[in-house]
């Protein structure tokens, strides 16, 4: 938010107890995956790692990333009309033929429900215009969301050369798409009906993910194998408002695997609720020279952390004019867990200031500003000196 103060808090003394790691904490599985990674879905703190940063193929879970930017990049219930190119694909299928029609939601749900290699070629090349303009697509998404260790050449997952990626970028990439409804909806779905062909007609397909019965709290996400790869898996859970992903390449007894590992994340993630003080905001022009603010919603975070790596920042706009209309958003808290923002909730004026003079001009608005801008810059030089 643009010309904020910002306030820094540790929140060492508020949640250094709350972060200490239940008693009942289960023990740390040892786990069949070559590599692995749990991490927590809102501050993408690594709970468990093996080999997490080691590249490896990913198969099909590559549709994660394909399925997210045709949700992003496309219209849900705009038609496609299959062609022979988007069509010709080996491997596993939602039954897609040249001449079919089928849209864009029925393509993101044939990839994540049935792993249809058919539905990633098609939508890739109906977003992009060709699978290669798709992929670079692909990895400009992967370097926005920071996975540093991972390039996609195809948007299937078939092993290709220079297709990798690893446990934790695969994690990462899981809590990221999670975040999209639509995303959510499709991967946690057990079965779909949907409707294409050529003339549509009704199909039903069902999840090739065995945790969404077996799991307590499953909510998705993907599968994938391949000869190369082995069998990978990414998944996530819900428990008493946390949220765990968990991403594993070559784990021969995958599901096992991931009921172990969510099962520690649950037994060590709980949810802190931070204690923090805004300072008052000045009003010009009102009936009262300030107005305390407070959170909208309860400063909570569900985080693996110790009390040093966390932190709150409180964002407030130096002055405001009145009028000022009970809960108007003029400020923010911001959760920092390792130095990085993870969360971030609005303050807003716990009551109205009604103006004490007619309309300002703009002449006199922009005074009014300026002094107000000074007085700030005034006082963030003084503060400086303090700290010093």
């Amino acid at each position: 938010m643009g010309g904020l103060v910002v306030k820094r808090i540790f929140a060492v003394a508020l949640i250094s107890l709350a972060c200490s790691v239940n008693v009942y904490a289960a023990d740390i599985p040892s786990v069949s995956a070559h590599s692995a990674a749990l991490m927590v879905a809102d501050t993408h703190e690594l709970v468990y790692g093996k080999a997490e940063h080691t590249r490896r193929p990913m198969a099909s879970t590559t549709k994660i990333m394909t399925a997210l930017l045709t949700l992003r990049c496309a219209t849900p219930y705009k038609e496609v009309t299959v062609t022979e190119k988007m069509a010709a694909v080996e491997g596993s299928s939602m039954g897609l033929m040249p001449g079919d029609k089928v849209t864009y939601h029925d393509l993101v749900y044939g990839m994540l429900l049935a792993s249809g290699n058919d539905a990633a070629n098609t939508a890739a090349i109906s977003v992009a215009g060709s699978a290669t303009e798709f992929a670079k697509l692909m990895n400009k998404t992967a370097n926005e969301i920071g996975m540093t260790n991972t390039n996609f050449v195809t948007p299937s997952g078939l092993d290709a050369e220079n297709h990798y990626s690893t446990a934790y970028d695969m994690a990462l990439l899981g809590c990221v798409a999670i975040e999209n409804p639509d995303f959510l909806a499709a991967c946690s779905s057990v079965q779909a009906k949907l409707c294409y062909g050529n003339e549509p007609y009704t199909r039903y397909l069902s999840n090739h993910n065995r945790l969404l019965k077996s799991f307590d709290g499953a909510i998705g996400i993907k599968t994938g194998f391949t000869k190369k790869s082995g069998r990978c898996l990414v998944s996530a859970a819900t428990r008493d408002g946390v949220t765990l992903v968990c991403a594993t390449l070559n784990a021969p007894n995958d599901w096992q695997d991931h009921a172990e590992l969510l099962e520690y994340g649950f037994s060590v993630i709980s949810t802190k609720e931070l204690s923090v003080e805004a300072d008052s905001v000045a009003v010009w022009g009102g009936n009262a020279k300030k107005v305390s603010v407070s959170a909208l919603q309860p400063i909570q975070i569900n985080s693996f952390c110790s009390a040093e790596q966390m932190e709150t920042q409180i964002l407030l706009k130096p002055y405001t004019v009145a009028p000022v209309e009970k809960g108007q958003v003029i400020g923010e808290v911001r959760i920092n867990v390792n130095g990085k923002t993870v969360k971030s909730i609005p303050l807003a004026a716990d009551n109205s200031v009604t103006s004490t003079t007619q309309e300002i001009k703009p002449k006199k608005r922009l005074t009014v500003r300026i002094k107000a801008w000074l007085k700030c810059l005034i006082d963030r030089i003084i503060n400086s000196f303090k700290e010093r």
